[in-house]
């Protein structure tokens, strides 16, 4: 996996406007099918993350757990998010490859 690279799609994700942002917005996401791949901080809360991959795993929606709350919130330049949905198809999978790799 290229962290680089991974960091690099998310914060061009943002950019694109196909970044839905924090525990409320990725959960809204997820529920109307917006979502095509949502990533939760390794250091997020353990219920949050049970959450998250319940919710997703329920809506059929990729869920990964990268990085730290601070790297997450610098790729989108915010102070710090534990939780995103990528909405856009495309960039969804391309972050999802890197994941993979």
């Amino acid at each position: 996996m290229n962290r680089n690279k991974t960091v690099s799609l998310i914060g061009l994700s943002m950019k694109a406007g196909k970044v839905a942002s924090g525990e409320f917005s990725t959960e809204k996401a997820v529920k109307t099918g917006k979502a095509r791949l949502v990533i939760v901080a390794d250091e997020a809360s353990a219920n949050t993350k049970k959450k998250f991959q319940n919710m997703c795993l329920y809506y059929k929606v990729p869920c990964y757990f990268f990085g730290e709350k601070t790297e997450l919130g610098r790729a989108i330049g915010k102070e710090f998010r534990a939780s995103l949905a990528i909405l856009d198809e495309n960039l969804g999978q391309a972050i999802e490859q890197q994941l993979n790799a």
